[in-house]
Protein backbone atom coordinates (compact mmCIF):
# COMPACT_ATOMS: atom_id res chain seq x y z
CA UNK A 1 0.00 0.00 0.00
CA UNK A 2 1.84 3.42 -1.09
CA UNK A 3 1.16 6.09 1.70
CA UNK A 4 0.36 9.33 1.26
CA UNK A 5 3.22 11.27 1.40
CA UNK A 6 3.83 14.52 3.98
CA UNK A 7 5.53 16.52 1.75
CA UNK A 8 4.87 16.95 -1.72
CA UNK A 9 7.11 19.39 -4.03
CA UNK A 10 6.50 20.12 -7.30
CA UNK A 11 8.28 22.20 -9.89
CA UNK A 12 9.68 24.52 -7.17
CA UNK A 13 11.21 27.56 -8.43
CA UNK A 14 12.96 30.70 -6.25
CA UNK A 15 14.53 33.44 -8.34
CA UNK A 16 15.76 37.10 -7.05
CA UNK A 17 15.22 40.17 -9.32
CA UNK A 18 18.21 42.45 -9.48
CA UNK A 19 19.61 45.12 -11.22
CA UNK A 20 21.46 42.48 -13.99
CA UNK A 21 18.52 40.27 -14.77
CA UNK A 22 16.65 37.73 -12.18
CA UNK A 23 18.46 35.19 -10.94
CA UNK A 24 17.35 31.31 -10.89
CA UNK A 25 18.34 30.14 -6.98
CA UNK A 26 16.22 27.67 -6.77
CA UNK A 27 14.77 25.53 -10.68
CA UNK A 28 12.32 23.56 -11.40
CA UNK A 29 13.04 20.78 -8.43
CA UNK A 30 9.85 18.26 -7.53
CA UNK A 31 10.14 15.66 -4.53
CA UNK A 32 7.95 13.99 -2.09
CA UNK A 33 8.59 12.41 1.73
CA UNK A 34 6.53 9.81 2.91
CA UNK A 35 5.78 9.37 6.76
CA UNK A 36 9.10 7.83 8.71
CA UNK A 37 11.15 8.39 5.68
CA UNK A 38 14.54 10.70 5.88
CA UNK A 39 14.86 12.80 2.23
CA UNK A 40 18.57 13.78 2.50
CA UNK A 41 19.61 17.12 -0.08
CA UNK A 42 23.26 17.11 -0.12
CA UNK A 43 25.05 19.71 -2.41
CA UNK A 44 28.12 21.86 -2.35
CA UNK A 45 28.00 25.42 -0.94
CA UNK A 46 25.79 27.27 -3.08
CA UNK A 47 24.00 24.42 -4.34
CA UNK A 48 20.44 25.90 -2.95
CA UNK A 49 19.77 23.15 -0.65
CA UNK A 50 19.13 25.81 2.21
CA UNK A 51 16.99 27.69 -0.09
CA UNK A 52 14.83 24.71 -0.64
CA UNK A 53 14.06 24.39 2.73
CA UNK A 54 13.30 28.00 3.38
CA UNK A 55 11.08 28.64 0.50
CA UNK A 56 9.08 25.53 1.98
CA UNK A 57 8.37 26.78 5.22
CA UNK A 58 7.85 30.37 4.15
CA UNK A 59 10.78 31.90 5.59
CA UNK A 60 11.84 33.95 2.27
CA UNK A 61 11.11 37.50 2.49
CA UNK A 62 10.46 39.64 -1.08
CA UNK A 63 12.82 39.79 -3.23
CA UNK A 64 12.77 36.12 -3.65
CA UNK A 65 9.69 34.35 -2.95
CA UNK A 66 8.46 31.16 -4.58
CA UNK A 67 8.06 32.50 -8.30
CA UNK A 68 6.57 29.26 -9.40
CA UNK A 69 5.94 25.45 -8.42
CA UNK A 70 3.41 24.17 -5.67
CA UNK A 71 4.18 23.13 -2.05
CA UNK A 72 2.13 20.53 -0.35
CA UNK A 73 1.52 19.44 3.41
CA UNK A 74 -0.81 16.40 3.16
CA UNK A 75 -2.68 17.76 0.17
CA UNK A 76 -2.77 20.93 1.73
CA UNK A 77 -1.13 23.37 -0.54
CA UNK A 78 0.93 25.70 1.99
CA UNK A 79 2.82 27.73 -0.46
CA UNK A 80 0.22 30.24 -1.52
CA UNK A 81 -0.69 30.96 2.24
CA UNK A 82 -0.21 34.38 4.13
CA UNK A 83 1.68 34.59 6.67
CA UNK A 84 -0.60 35.13 9.10
CA UNK A 85 -1.70 31.23 8.23
CA UNK A 86 1.61 30.07 7.53
CA UNK A 87 2.97 30.67 11.28
CA UNK A 88 0.67 28.32 13.10
CA UNK A 89 1.87 25.79 10.68
CA UNK A 90 5.57 25.98 11.56
CA UNK A 91 6.25 24.65 15.07
CA UNK A 92 3.00 23.13 15.25
CA UNK A 93 2.93 20.77 11.44
CA UNK A 94 6.67 21.74 10.61
CA UNK A 95 9.78 21.50 13.20
CA UNK A 96 12.88 23.06 12.12
CA UNK A 97 16.09 22.17 13.72
CA UNK A 98 19.07 24.78 11.80
CA UNK A 99 22.85 24.95 12.60
CA UNK A 100 23.57 26.61 14.63
CA UNK A 101 21.65 25.97 18.12
CA UNK A 102 22.32 29.50 19.66
CA UNK A 103 20.41 31.18 17.05
CA UNK A 104 17.28 29.25 17.50
CA UNK A 105 17.45 29.55 21.57
CA UNK A 106 16.69 32.89 23.24
CA UNK A 107 20.08 33.70 25.33
CA UNK A 108 18.39 35.69 27.86
CA UNK A 109 15.53 33.10 28.91
CA UNK A 110 15.15 29.58 30.57
CA UNK A 111 15.70 26.82 28.47
CA UNK A 112 12.25 25.75 30.17
CA UNK A 113 10.54 29.10 29.59
CA UNK A 114 11.64 28.70 25.87
CA UNK A 115 9.62 25.04 25.62
CA UNK A 116 6.63 25.66 27.45
CA UNK A 117 5.86 28.73 25.60
CA UNK A 118 6.22 26.96 22.29
CA UNK A 119 4.13 23.89 23.79
CA UNK A 120 1.63 26.33 25.13
CA UNK A 121 1.26 28.22 21.54
CA UNK A 122 0.41 24.93 19.77
CA UNK A 123 -1.26 23.06 22.85
CA UNK A 124 -4.12 23.77 24.67
CA UNK A 125 -2.03 23.01 28.16
CA UNK A 126 -1.81 24.85 31.45
CA UNK A 127 1.40 25.57 32.35
CA UNK A 128 2.12 22.67 34.58
CA UNK A 129 0.87 20.28 31.89
CA UNK A 130 3.35 21.95 29.49
CA UNK A 131 6.49 21.95 31.75
CA UNK A 132 6.09 18.53 32.27
CA UNK A 133 5.64 17.74 28.75
CA UNK A 134 8.74 20.04 28.42
CA UNK A 135 10.65 17.77 30.75
CA UNK A 136 9.66 14.20 29.11
CA UNK A 137 10.42 15.67 25.82
CA UNK A 138 14.31 16.85 27.48
CA UNK A 139 14.76 13.62 28.43
CA UNK A 140 13.23 11.91 25.23
CA UNK A 141 16.53 13.78 23.53
CA UNK A 142 18.55 12.64 25.69
CA UNK A 143 19.05 15.30 28.51
CA UNK A 144 20.19 13.79 31.68
CA UNK A 145 18.58 15.54 34.65
CA UNK A 146 16.21 16.85 32.57
CA UNK A 147 14.33 17.92 35.70
CA UNK A 148 17.01 20.01 37.07
CA UNK A 149 18.34 21.55 33.78
CA UNK A 150 14.87 22.22 32.32
CA UNK A 151 15.52 25.70 34.24
CA UNK A 152 19.17 26.31 33.10
CA UNK A 153 20.17 29.07 30.31
CA UNK A 154 21.51 28.00 27.05
CA UNK A 155 25.48 29.37 28.14
CA UNK A 156 24.94 26.80 30.40
CA UNK A 157 24.65 23.55 27.93
CA UNK A 158 26.94 22.46 25.35
CA UNK A 159 27.12 22.30 21.73
CA UNK A 160 25.76 18.87 21.52
CA UNK A 161 23.17 19.25 24.20
CA UNK A 162 22.34 22.66 22.69
CA UNK A 163 21.39 20.60 19.92
CA UNK A 164 19.47 18.66 21.55
CA UNK A 165 17.25 21.06 23.37
CA UNK A 166 16.53 22.52 19.84
CA UNK A 167 15.77 19.33 18.92
CA UNK A 168 13.16 19.01 21.52
CA UNK A 169 11.45 22.34 20.21
CA UNK A 170 10.79 20.97 16.61
CA UNK A 171 9.05 17.59 18.42
CA UNK A 172 7.02 20.39 20.94
CA UNK A 173 3.86 19.82 19.06
CA UNK A 174 4.19 16.51 17.40
CA UNK A 175 4.74 17.85 13.84
CA UNK A 176 4.41 15.38 10.83
CA UNK A 177 7.66 16.75 9.07
CA UNK A 178 11.12 18.04 10.55
CA UNK A 179 13.02 20.01 7.85
CA UNK A 180 16.56 19.74 9.83
CA UNK A 181 19.52 22.37 7.97
CA UNK A 182 23.12 21.11 8.58
CA UNK A 183 22.16 19.97 12.28
CA UNK A 184 25.16 18.57 12.69
CA UNK A 185 28.04 20.73 11.03
CA UNK A 186 28.91 22.52 14.67
CA UNK A 187 29.56 19.70 16.42
CA UNK A 188 31.73 16.87 17.24
CA UNK A 189 31.92 13.84 15.14
CA UNK A 190 31.13 11.75 18.41
CA UNK A 191 28.12 14.32 19.13
CA UNK A 192 27.47 14.04 15.45
CA UNK A 193 26.89 10.27 15.47
CA UNK A 194 24.75 10.68 18.67
CA UNK A 195 22.12 13.55 16.94
CA UNK A 196 22.50 11.60 14.03
CA UNK A 197 20.95 8.47 15.67
CA UNK A 198 18.60 10.18 18.14
CA UNK A 199 17.04 11.81 14.83
CA UNK A 200 16.26 8.32 13.03
CA UNK A 201 15.29 7.21 16.46
CA UNK A 202 12.18 10.16 16.79
CA UNK A 203 11.90 9.66 13.08
CA UNK A 204 11.06 6.45 13.19
CA UNK A 205 9.09 6.21 16.64
CA UNK A 206 6.78 9.05 15.89
CA UNK A 207 6.64 8.09 11.87
CA UNK A 208 7.93 11.82 10.94
CA UNK A 209 9.08 13.23 7.86
CA UNK A 210 12.41 14.63 7.90
CA UNK A 211 14.24 16.39 5.24
CA UNK A 212 17.66 16.71 6.00
CA UNK A 213 20.12 19.39 4.54
CA UNK A 214 23.62 18.82 4.93
CA UNK A 215 26.44 18.82 2.61
CA UNK A 216 28.06 15.88 4.24
CA UNK A 217 27.62 12.53 1.92
CA UNK A 218 28.82 10.40 5.46
CA UNK A 219 25.82 11.77 7.14
CA UNK A 220 23.77 11.11 4.27
CA UNK A 221 24.53 7.33 3.94
CA UNK A 222 24.15 7.18 8.09
CA UNK A 223 20.77 8.85 8.48
CA UNK A 224 19.04 8.74 5.07
CA UNK A 225 16.66 6.27 3.55
CA UNK A 226 16.69 8.61 -0.19
CA UNK A 227 19.16 11.08 -1.31
CA UNK A 228 18.73 14.22 -3.76
CA UNK A 229 22.17 15.83 -4.93
CA UNK A 230 21.74 19.26 -5.70
CA UNK A 231 23.88 20.95 -8.22
CA UNK A 232 23.33 25.05 -8.96
CA UNK A 233 19.98 24.75 -7.88
CA UNK A 234 18.60 21.74 -9.79
CA UNK A 235 18.43 18.26 -8.77
CA UNK A 236 21.42 15.95 -10.51
CA UNK A 237 20.25 12.63 -8.96
CA UNK A 238 17.86 11.51 -6.79
CA UNK A 239 16.67 7.75 -5.42
CA UNK A 240 17.24 5.33 -2.45
CA UNK A 241 20.60 6.16 -0.29
CA UNK A 242 21.92 2.80 -0.91
CA UNK A 243 21.86 3.02 -4.78
CA UNK A 244 23.16 6.66 -5.45
CA UNK A 245 25.98 5.73 -2.82
CA UNK A 246 27.03 2.35 -4.00
CA UNK A 247 26.16 2.93 -7.86
CA UNK A 248 25.70 6.73 -8.72
CA UNK A 249 24.96 7.53 -12.42
CA UNK A 250 25.79 11.80 -12.71
CA UNK A 251 29.23 12.63 -13.06
CA UNK A 252 28.89 15.02 -10.05
CA UNK A 253 27.30 12.23 -7.88
CA UNK A 254 30.54 10.07 -8.82
CA UNK A 255 32.65 12.72 -8.18
CA UNK A 256 30.90 13.35 -4.59
CA UNK A 257 31.44 9.82 -3.92
CA UNK A 258 34.74 9.47 -4.97
CA UNK A 259 36.22 12.31 -2.85
CA UNK A 260 35.41 9.99 0.56
CA UNK A 261 38.15 7.96 1.74
CA UNK A 262 37.28 4.24 2.10
CA UNK A 263 38.29 2.59 5.51
CA UNK A 264 39.04 -0.78 3.36
CA UNK A 265 41.25 -1.78 1.10
CA UNK A 266 44.01 -0.28 -0.72
CA UNK A 267 44.53 3.96 -0.13
CA UNK A 268 43.72 5.34 -3.63
CA UNK A 269 44.34 8.68 -4.20
CA UNK A 270 40.76 10.54 -3.52
CA UNK A 271 38.44 11.70 -6.75
CA UNK A 272 38.56 15.89 -7.45
CA UNK A 273 36.30 17.61 -9.19
CA UNK A 274 37.69 20.56 -11.03
CA UNK A 275 36.37 23.94 -10.60
CA UNK A 276 34.00 25.38 -8.77
CA UNK A 277 30.16 25.72 -8.12
CA UNK A 278 29.04 28.12 -11.01
CA UNK A 279 27.73 31.78 -9.36
CA UNK A 280 23.57 32.64 -10.11
CA UNK A 281 24.86 35.27 -12.15
CA UNK A 282 26.93 32.86 -14.22
CA UNK A 283 25.35 29.57 -14.43
CA UNK A 284 26.46 27.80 -18.05
CA UNK A 285 23.88 27.10 -20.78
CA UNK A 286 22.98 23.51 -20.99
CA UNK A 287 24.13 21.34 -17.88
CA UNK A 288 25.25 23.55 -15.15
CA UNK A 289 27.92 20.57 -14.41
CA UNK A 290 29.28 20.40 -18.39
CA UNK A 291 32.79 22.86 -17.62
CA UNK A 292 33.39 20.49 -14.75
CA UNK A 293 32.39 17.46 -16.06
CA UNK A 294 34.70 14.95 -17.52
CA UNK A 295 32.66 13.19 -19.35
CA UNK A 296 30.89 16.23 -21.50
CA UNK A 297 30.15 16.55 -24.96
CA UNK A 298 28.36 18.83 -27.74
CA UNK A 299 24.53 18.40 -26.44
CA UNK A 300 25.40 18.77 -22.43
CA UNK A 301 26.66 22.54 -23.22
CA UNK A 302 23.38 23.24 -25.62
CA UNK A 303 20.36 21.33 -23.95
CA UNK A 304 19.42 20.86 -20.18
CA UNK A 305 18.57 17.61 -19.42
CA UNK A 306 15.49 16.33 -17.17
CA UNK A 307 15.74 13.46 -14.87
CA UNK A 308 16.01 10.29 -16.57
CA UNK A 309 14.77 7.15 -14.53
CA UNK A 310 17.08 4.35 -14.53
CA UNK A 311 16.95 1.34 -11.91
CA UNK A 312 15.21 3.11 -9.01
CA UNK A 313 16.76 6.51 -9.08
CA UNK A 314 16.64 9.45 -11.13
CA UNK A 315 19.43 11.21 -12.64
CA UNK A 316 19.67 14.53 -15.26
CA UNK A 317 22.50 13.73 -17.64
CA UNK A 318 22.57 12.85 -21.42
CA UNK A 319 25.05 9.68 -20.69
CA UNK A 320 22.11 7.75 -19.96
CA UNK A 321 20.25 8.20 -23.22
CA UNK A 322 22.63 9.13 -25.71
CA UNK A 323 24.36 6.12 -26.98
CA UNK A 324 26.90 8.08 -28.89
CA UNK A 325 27.84 9.78 -25.82
CA UNK A 326 28.08 6.15 -23.96
CA UNK A 327 30.75 4.67 -26.42
CA UNK A 328 32.99 7.70 -26.11
CA UNK A 329 32.66 8.12 -22.01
Amino acid sequence: MIRQPVLSVRNLRVEFPTRRGTLVAVDDISFDIAPGEVLGVVGESGAGKSLTGAAIIGLLEPPGPISRGIVELKVRRIDNLPPSQMRPIRGKRIGMVFQDPLTSLNPLYRVGEQLIETIRTHLELSEREARARAIALLKEVGIQGAERRIDGYPHEFSGGMRQRVVLALALCAEPELIIADEPTTALDVSIQAQIIQLLKKLCRERDTAVLLITHDMGVIAETADRVAVMYAGRIAEIGPVRDVVKDPHHPYTKGLMGSIPALEGAANRLVQIPGSMPRLTAIPPGCAFNPRCPHVFDRCRVERPELFPIERSHAACWLLVDDTAKATA
